[in-house]
């Protein structure tokens, strides 16, 4: 049904203006029905304190407002991160403000954290806070804040009832100045505060995992600060990456590459893999990793996971696979796990580090 789903509408879909086509697609959910489709047990994955079906997630940014999360669940997904959200809502920047690099299977995107804003998801989140599931909430802060930390604060308090867990995201490209929240001394008081406001919220109810997102853009001296400060204040995880502000030498829709925003999908591969190897050898074991960026395949998934994911996400190829992707990647993980003769994926978690870490870097 998904294959046929897809055959008809990702031409559909590609016709469109890309944040038209966006916006199709989650109405389109309304009409998803049916039970969430029973996973393998060799591929359900512990983390994080949390128990996920299979490993594959949805990255934030499809569903910014929550949405359609138990519909995102029903495809099959792993789990689900909705948002970016922030406490007030935003319309992001001016239109057009999404592109597609189809030659390269790439997206731009300079959105800008546009959303309904915190009471909005939050109504909805509370609505279908029974229905189970692992759904994270990312956060970020406005645009126009004069606090951002503060926004991340708040955010952190209003959703920890219904949030499996929190993504604090201080790597999109696309509100000004907000990278800057990865330096070392602003991420330091970030965390440390929004740490804080997670374990006051621990003391009401359950403990709701704290994981942090990074650009793929940090040089490695920064990235040593980051999972310095990270280990520091005992976050849970780490997300490796968000989108690139730069543009691989190999892109062959040059002048779409021009636009400005974060370059997401396959062009954002191997530069994605190389900070998820790096990230890796610096955790050291402290806590799980996400890998997330340019993954198409089964074996772009596999390849996270040698790289040190111990989860993954997808988003950008969505628009060039469809969600029978999905499965697509599920029925490889199953597959690597039996030629392996293992029962799980753990064994193959950061096998090929020392080779990755080892190569020229990515251009």
């Amino acid at each position: 049904m998904i294959g046929l789903f897809d055959r008809l509408s990702l031409p559909l879909l590609r016709a469109l203006d890309p944040e038209d086509a966006h916006t199709l697609a989650i109405k389109a959910l309304r009409f998803v029905r049916g039970s969430k489709p029973a996973d393998p047990p060799e591929l359900a994955v512990q983390a994080f304190g949390l128990t996920f079906p299979n490993p594959v997630g949805l990255a934030a940014g499809f569903d910014k407002n929550a949405v359609a999360p138990d519909a995102l669940l029903r495809l099959g997904f792993g789990f689900v991160e909705v948002g970016t959200i922030t406490p007030r809502a935003q319309a992001g920047n001016p239109r057009p403000r999404l592109f597609r690099l189809a030659a390269d299977g790439g997206v731009i995107n300079r959105l800008g954290f546009n959303n309904e804003g915190a009471a909005a998801a939050l109504a909805r989140l509370s609505a279908r806070a029974g229905n189970g599931g692992v759904v994270g909430v990312n956060v970020g802060a406005n645009k126009d804040s004069a606090d951002r930390t503060e926004d991340y604060v708040r955010l952190i308090e209003t959703f920890s009832p219904v949030a499996s867990y929190f993504t604090v995201n201080v790597s999109s490209p696309n509100t000004p100045g907000l990278r800057d929240l990865q330096q070392a001394e602003a991420l330091d008081e970030l965390l440390d505060r929004v740490v804080e406001a997670r374990d006051r919220a621990h003391r009401r109810g359950g403990p709701v995992p704290l994981l942090l997102k990074i650009a793929p853009d940090l040089t490695l001296s920064d990235l040593d600060d980051v999972v310095g400060i990270a280990r520091k204040h005992r976050v849970d995880g780490m997300i490796v990456s968000n989108t690139t502000i730069s543009r691989p030498g190999s892109l062959r829709d040059r002048e779409t590459a021009k636009e400005p925003g974060g370059l997401s999908g396959r062009p954002l591969f191997k530069l994605s893999t190389r900070m998820l190897a790096e990230t890796f050898v610096r955790a050291e074991a402290a806590f799980p990793l996400i890998g997330a960026g340019g993954i198409d395949s089964g074996a772009a998934a596999i390849a996270k996971i040698k790289a040190g994911a111990t989860l993954v996400q997808i988003y950008s190829a969505l628009v060039y696979r469809g969600v029978g992707l999905v499965a697509e990647v599920k029925r490889d993980l199953s597959a690597a796990i039996k030629r392996g003769n293992r029962n799980s994926l753990g064994a193959m978690i950061g096998v090929d580090v020392a080779e990755i870490t080892a190569e020229s870097w990515p251009t």
